[in-house]
């Protein structure tokens, strides 16, 4: 993947959060590929639990600074940036005081998801793809990783269609056993059409979970791949049944080559 250039977007990613499977290839990944010669940038939230001082984290002036509209709300976008030590790699990080300052990722203490879950993904999704549209950089690949970031497919492909940027990018999906129980807020179809997305691409998501917001990410990819050893057969089904390719589970140790060949064979081809 030599000079290829990936974004790799995430809801996690080591070292900054536990070690997950969609922490763990969110890094294992970019890493691959820059090793192989590729141009890679990982973005992902700064959520609270993030320890700036030790991670060196520090905001990027000329990418911060607009606001993004949310449900018809103002919200500040705030970039951050740090380097993962011996890695030489950039992670660019997703910011903002009303949604990431809590110390915490996805649910209080008690386990339950934050009420405004759906609000976070959309401004992921937005944040993301403002940023990279700053930085002038045109991805061959967008990867796609995390429940948090599954809207970021059905944004690019609707919202900015007409982004010039983009225009040759391919997404790839990945899909992890890493779900939730009951929903995300009901009201998040609004505020996605609020952004004039067609109603036929996220009617599915008048009913929030997992599994929906995954089926949306899934009919906006290229190509996906199964990122746990089990995910729900209701995915799996969805995934097979959409015809787009596959690369089936592989352990970490058979993921380099694997992943390349796929890369080559279905994605970058």
């Amino acid at each position: 993947m030599k000079d290829k250039r990936i974004l790799y977007v995430s809801s996690e990613v080591v070292p900054y959060l536990p070690e997950t499977e969609i922490s763990s290839m969110s890094f294992e990944a970019p890493r691959l590929v820059n090793q192989q010669g590729g141009q890679i940038r990982i973005f992902m939230p700064r959520y609270g639990n993030i320890n700036e001082r030790r991670h060196q984290l520090h905001e990027v002036i000329r990418l911060s600074g607009i606001n993004l509209v949310i449900n018809d709300l103002d919200m500040p976008l705030i970039i951050k940036v740090a380097s993962i030590p011996k890695e030489r790699i950039q992670v660019y990080f997703i910011d903002n005081d009303e949604y990431f300052k809590r110390k915490a990722t996805l649910t209080d203490e008690d386990g339950e998801l934050f009420s405004d879950n759906d609000e976070r993904a959309i401004f992921f999704a937005k944040g993301v793809i403002e940023t990279v549209k700053k930085l002038n950089w045109s991805p061959d690949v967008i990867h796609v990783h995390g429940w948090l970031a599954s809207l970021l497919p059905v944004y690019l492909k609707e919202y900015y269609k007409d982004e010039p940027l983009f225009t040759d990018s391919k997404i790839v999906t990945s899909v992890y056993n890493q779900s939730f129980n009951n929903t995300l807020n009901k009201d998040l179809v609004n505020k996605i059409k609020f952004d004039s997305i067609d109603d036929d691409a996220i009617k599915v998501l008048e009913n929030p979970s997992y599994n929906n917001l995954m089926k949306v990410a899934i009919d906006y990819s290229d190509a996906i791949i199964i990122g746990s050893e089990n995910i729900p057969e209701d995915l799996n089904a969805y995934a097979k049944a959409s015809n787009k390719p596959i690369l089936e589970y592989v352990s970490r140790d058979e993921f380099g080559e694997a992943y390349t060949t796929f890369f080559n064979e279905n994605v970058l081809s």
